[in-house]
């Protein structure tokens, strides 16, 4: 900010002490330390506080742009979902079978001729088995 030398500031000193006196000069000093330290945290106050604003001015355009390519991504989801109900009702009412009836309607014939072969053959017995239970019937 300002460019201030050894001799520069001994020269104000001297000058101070001239029109001030010796008296009053310690009071004077500390008084103007005092300012000095509020006016450095006013200062990094204040460039905080614009930092914090940009921030948060970059944080809203993030918002903001998110926000228009979600309702994009769900405006064209929605196209999509109503393009694809569309074309399966067409294809219902033209007299294609659904795809869900079709293979329900042959389960229940594998499901039922599956369990009568498992009904009707049993697991073979081994020898041992046979010759235990006559052993036990005689």
């Amino acid at each position: 900010m300002f460019d201030l030398g050894f001799s520069e500031l001994m020269v104000i000193a001297l000058v101070a002490l001239i029109v001030i006196g010796p008296e009053r000069l310690p009071r004077v000093a500390r008084t103007l330390g005092h300012l000095a330290g509020r006016l450095q945290r006013y200062v990094s106050d204040v460039k905080a506080d614009i930092d914090r604003e940009m921030e948060l001015d970059e944080l809203r355009k993030m918002r903001d742009t998110m926000h228009s390519a979600a309702s994009d991504l769900q405006s064209s989801f929605d196209k999509e979902v109503s393009k694809t109900t569309s074309e399966l009702n067409a294809a219902v009412e033209g007299g294609a079978p659904k795809a869900e009836e079709a293979p329900k309607a042959e389960e229940p014939k594998a499901v039922a001729e599956a369990g009568t072969e498992a009904q009707v053959s049993s697991p073979p017995r081994s020898a041992g088995s046979i010759e235990e239970n006559q052993k036990r019937s005689a």
